[in-house]
This record gives structure tokens, C-alpha cells and sequence, in this order.
């Protein structure tokens, strides 16, 4: 199970490595030749036995063009430190392998966005004798998908978009499309990004939308999220997840509507009860196919 946003942020590429190389040409514009294959290789890159250093993911891209290195770093927040680390897995990487090393960061948050897109220069200033341009993907520049239609599109990329975007006024919709698109993958794949999403999800009302809305299409049911669920009962939960998933979306519930979804015992009409709540323009909408 994923622990983090930090490792979320980061194992959504060792899952799809074809996301970083459409997020490096189509985010960032940089013209990276198309990889015909991909391997996944050690991180750790300890040289001297007290010193240990690791990157957060690390993936060999075999192109036309020959193979590059492709370090990910996920980045909660400015770290001076990276300002040395950085330089030095490329340097090492090159002269371990003799490939190409690309130094790709991940964040949620725009400050630390732009502080790691700043270069380092290495040397006499004016004239480094080593410069570090990192490419950063972040809130800024990762798109908004809130359309279902452009979610199913690219269903990694809608993923990274939650993970980037999950908060806010926009995070509904984001949610909501993501949640439609998961639907047209298959099932492990789908639960795998269930939980990277959760794990980057910092707002607890976004979080719990979107557990409301997992919970509903029981993709948690084979997985550890699932146990929380489970604890408290499958209709107790489902029932305040249909009434949660109104109010996140800004959707009056009458006293009428509420006594209904609880008194609910079957489990399959508080299923499609939820569906319908993720997309109903009232709470009546609820009961309209009942």
C-alpha cells in the first residue's frame, strides 16, 4: 500500500513509465524521442559505504536515439541539500552507465515548483563549470482534467492531475471524471491508482469525497483502505458516503432524503444511490430510476 504523497508522487511512473515520457513531450514541451521500451532500475546509488544516496525512482528509457536515465524526485518542499544531490546523481549515473541522465521532479506545490526549476550552477560564478537545468512537473504546468471524456483519454495522466490538483474548487470535478474513468481499466490497475491518488489527497474534505466516491464502486473492497469500511459496516458507511458526496458537491439534502438513505439496509441500492450522487443535480435525483 502506498504510505505517502511523497512515494505516491513518484511510483505512479515505475506503474506507467509511459506517463513520464507524454509528461516530459506534451507538459513540458521538451522533445524527448519515443521510448520502445522501459526497465526500472536500482536507486540506490551509495558509493562510499557511510554516505547513502537514493533517488526516488529510477527508469532506463531504450529510444531510437539510445538509452537515457530517467531520475525521478519527488519534492514536498525546498531542500538546499538537493542543490548538491541532484548534480551528483547525474554525474554518477553518467560515468556508472554511460547514458543520458534526465532529472525530472514531482511536486504538489508551486513555490517548490519554481525553486526547483531554478538551475544549479557548480563553478565560478558567471562561468559554472557544471550547470543543472531540472525539468519539474507540478501544479502550474500538469493539466487540469475535469472532463470524463479526457480522463478515460489518458487515464495515468487524469491520475497525476488528481494527485497534482486534488484540492480546492476544482478537486470535485477532478475527482468526479477520475472516478468515471476508472471504471474503463481494469481492476488492479484502477485499485493501484485508487491509492496513489488517496495517499496525495492533503484536504480531508477532497480525501473523503473521494473515499466516498472508491467506496461506492468498491475498489477499496480487495485492498487495505478497504479495512476502515469493513470496521464500521458496509451500510452505515455507504449510506453517509451517498450524503457526504451531496454535501461536498454543494447539494442540499432535505430531512426527507436524509431518513431515506439511512434507513437503507440493502447494500446494492446504496451502491447505486452513491453512483447516482456523484453526478445528480438534486438529491431527489437519488431515487428518480427507484
Amino acid at each position: 500500500m502506498v504510505g505517502s504523497s511523497h512515494e505516491a508522487m513518484h511510483r505512479i511512473f515505475q506503474k506507467d513509465p509511459a506517463l513520464l515520457t507524454r509528461a516530459l513531450q506534451q507538459v513540458l514541451q521538451i522533445p524527448f524521442p519515443e521510448p520502445h521500451d522501459f526497465a526500472g532500475m536500482n536507486v540506490d546509488l551509495t558509493e562510499i559505504e557511510p554516505i547513502e544516496r537514493r533517488v526516488d525512482t529510477l527508469l532506463r528509457a531504450e529510444t531510437d536515439e539510445g538509452a537515457y536515465l530517467l531520475v525521478v524526485e519527488s519534492q514536498g518542499k525546498p531542500d538546499e541539500r538537493k542543490r548538491g544531490s541532484w548534480p551528483y546523481y547525474l554525474s554518477y549515473l553518467y560515468e556508472k552507465y554511460r547514458c543520458e541522465p534526465v532529472l525530472i521532479v514531482v511536486t504538489q506545490n508551486s513555490a517548490t515548483a519554481r525553486w526547483a526549476a531554478e538551475p544549479i550552477h557548480l563553478g565560478v560564478r558567471g562561468c559554472p563549470s557544471l550547470t543543472v537545468r531540472p525539468f519539474v512537473l507540478g501544479p502550474d504546468n500538469v493539466p487540469v482534467i475535469a472532463k470524463a471524456s479526457e480522463a478515460e483519454r489518458d487515464v495515468p495522466l487524469a491520475v497525476l492531475s488528481a494527485m497534482t490538483h486534488g484540492r480546492g474548487r476544482q478537486a470535485p470535478a477532478i475527482l468526479e471524471s477520475l472516478a468515471a474513468a476508472l471504471r474503463t481499466i481494469d481492476r488492479d490497475s484502477a485499485a493501484v491508482f485508487v491509492q496513489f491518488v488517496d495517499s496525495c489527497l492533503a484536504d480531508t474534505q477532497a480525501r473523503k469525497m473521494w473515499r466516498d466516491m472508491m467506496t461506492a464502486i468498491q475498489y477499496f473492497w480487495r485492498h487495505p483502505l478497504a479495512e476502515e469500511v469493513r470496521e464500521e459496516g458496509r451500510v452505515e458507511a455507504l449510506a453517509e458516503a451517498v450524503l457526504r458526496i451531496l454535501r461536498v458537491r454543494g447539494i442540499d439534502v432535505p430531512d426527507a432524503v436524509r431518513a431515506r438513505v439511512e434507513a437503507c439496509t440493502d447494500l446494492d441500492q446504496l451502491v447505486r444511490w452513491s453512483e447516482r450522487a456523484v453526478h445528480a443535480d438534486r438529491a431527489d435525483d437519488l431515487f428518480a430510476l427507484d
